[in-house]
């Protein structure tokens, strides 16, 4: 069912949604971003079409309203343990092509990788997701027709916004009568065809081929902030805390919090042993882990082409520039 709408009326159905639903998209929080004189773009509740940013890519994605950074797992006295409450009110994510083939990177990781995790599935029944539609050629740092992720069918609700307009591609049924009233109206989502940077993914890639490489000496200089995971959205790595009641130390929760394989103490082992000390070893693992472990289990790659990780790093690495001269490495040794 496809729909055209004045911004007036998007509104309007917006309102309505919020009273079954809770919608999150892209806001600007001004002031917040890295400088003291720069922006944030990150996800937040909204309820009208003006709180949303659709000309910039948003800093953070829509990981935490499926995965939050820190989300308790149960409640313990010295006899029993309680499970929380999950979401009591549905959501609706607006996002975009990029960003929904992660949730579906994050699916596999989660709910089909042989057990299912219930936090996970739980919060993921009561969300649904609706595309917006990116004109041109995305942001400086997208690389997502390189990925294949630059174009997506499987939405609840596709938006694409242009002259003042909304037009909607409602799928999902339980959507469909927020925007019944609305005009008829046939258009072709508006999706990235071409990125100004090009990625060349190497296929088939053997550990024992690189890994002692001198390339991941260029990334000993990455200072182990853990920025590129966090913004990254199929990053699932978390570490558990049991955080005790000071006034009762024998009751508390068990919290899991997100963790990055680039942060200290991730490989910590008892006894104090710890893998991949050295920065550039890290990175080895990061980018083995995007573009070639996690496809020979589930068949895609797992980096989606969203750059927000070269957004990202203080230190100004490159993971597109890494990607590419890791392809021409090995292109060359097989020639």
């Amino acid at each position: 069912m496809k729909k055209l709408l004045t911004n007036d009326e998007f509104n309007s159905v917006l309102l309505n949604l919020s009273k079954e639903y809770d919608i999150y998209a892209p806001v600007t929080r001004p002031f917040k971003g890295t400088f003291s004189d720069t922006d944030l773009v990150k996800y937040e509740k909204i309820t009208k079409l003006e709180e949303i940013n659709l000309k910039d890519k948003s800093y953070y994605s829509a990981k935490e309203i499926l995965l939050p950074i820190r989300q308790t797992i149960f409640y313990f006295n010295e006899n029993e343990f309680k499970k929380p409450e999950g979401r009591t009110k549905k959501a609706l994510v607006l996002l975009r092509s990029c960003d929904l083939h992660a949730v579906e990177r994050v699916d596999n990781i989660y709910l089909n990788n042989k057990f299912s995790d219930e936090y996970y599935a739980d919060a993921k029944k009561m969300v649904k997701f609706a595309v917006i539609g990116c004109p041109g050629k995305g942001w400086e740092s997208c690389f997502c027709a390189s990925m294949g992720t630059n174009t997506t069918e499987n939405y609840n609700l596709g938006l694409t916004f242009k002259d003042g307009e909304v037009y909607s591609d409602v799928k999902d049924e339980e959507l469909k009568e927020f925007f019944i009233n609305a005009e008829d109206k046939e258009f072709a989502m508006e999706f990235v065809t071409e990125n100004v940077e090009k990625v060349t993914v190497p296929e088939n890639i053997e550990l024992e081929d690189i890994i002692n490489d001198e390339i991941w000496r260029d990334y000993d200089r990455c200072i182990k902030c853990g920025r590129c995971n966090f913004v990254c959205p199929t990053c699932t790595c978390f570490t558990t805390q049991d955080i005790f009641n000071r006034d009762n130390s024998k009751t508390g929760e068990r919290r899991r919090v997100w963790a990055s394989c680039h942060v200290d103490g991730f490989t910590s082992m008892a006894g104090g042993h710890e893998f991949r000390q050295k920065s550039g070893d890290r990175m080895r693992f990061k980018v083995m882990h995007k573009i070639s472990d996690y496809k020979k289990r589930f068949g895609t790659h797992m980096c989606i082409g969203c750059g927000r990780c070269d957004d990202a790093c203080p230190e100004y690495i490159s993971y597109i520039n890494c990607i590419n001269k890791l392809s021409k490495k090995l292109g060359d040794n097989n020639e």
